[in-house]
C-alpha cells in the first residue's frame, strides 16, 4: 500500500493535520484573555489580603486579639474557607464561589496581620516583591514554553524555610537585635 500524497518529512501541525493555521491562534487569544483573567483575580486577591493585614496590625485590632481564644479563629479561618472551597467548589455558583474567594482573601489578610507586628516593612516588601518576581518569572516561563513546572515544587518547598530564616534574620539585624 502506498501514499503518493504523504511526506513524513512535511512539518505536521501540532492542533492535528486538518486544523487550519488560524484555530491556533484563536486558542492562544482565548488562552491569554483567560490567562489575564485569572491574573487579575489573583492580584486583587493578593492586594486585599495585604491591606487588611495592613489594616488589622495598624488599627490595633491584632493586638487587642493576640491574648484571647479568637486568636485562634482568626488563625485558623482560613482553612475553612479552603475546605469549603475545595470539598463544595463543584457544587457552588460562579456567583459564590467568587464571593468565599474575596471573603478568603480578607480573612487570610486578618491571619496574616501579626506579620506585621514581628518583620519590619522593609523586610516584608522584600520578601513579597521576591516571592512576586519569582512567581512572574516562572509563570511567564511556563507559559512561553509550554514546560509543566510541578517538578520545581518539591525544590522550591525545601528552600522555604531558608527564605524565612533568612527574612527574620535580616529583620532583627535591621532593629539592632543580631
Amino acid at each position: 500500500m502506498s501514499y503518493p500524497d504523504y511526506d513524513s518529512n512535511t512539518q505536521r501541525n501540532p492542533l492535528g493535520m486538518g486544523a487550519p493555521p488560524y484555530v491556533g491562534a484563536q486558542i492562544d487569544e482565548g488562552l491569554r484573555a483567560y490567562m489575564q483573567r485569572v491574573y487579575s483575580y489573583m492580584a486583587g486577591g493578593l492586594a486585599l489580603t495585604g491591606i487588611v493585614a495592613y489594616a488589622a496590625a495598624a488599627s490595633g485590632f491584632y493586638q487587642s486579639i493576640a491574648g484571647t481564644p479568637l486568636i485562634w479563629i482568626v488563625m485558623l479561618a482560613p482553612l475553612g474557607f479552603v475546605l469549603a472551597l475545595s470539598f463544595g467548589i463543584q457544587r457552588m455558583s460562579a456567583g459564590t464561589a467568587m464571593l468565599l474567594f474575596w471573603l478568603y482573601a480578607a480573612v487570610m489578610g486578618l491571619s496574616l496581620g501579626g506579620i506585621f507586628l514581628v518583620y519590619t516593612g522593609t523586610s516584608i516588601a522584600r520578601v513579597f516583591f521576591i516571592t512576586a518576581a519569582t512567581y512572574g518569572a516562572m509563570s511567564l516561563y511556563g507559559y512561553t514554553t509550554k514546560t509543566d513546572l510541578s517538578g520545581f515544587g518539591s525544590f522550591l518547598e525545601r528552600s522555604e524555610p531558608d527564605q524565612m530564616s533568612d527574612a527574620r534574620f535580616s529583620s532583627k539585624r535591621m532593629n539592632g537585635v543580631a
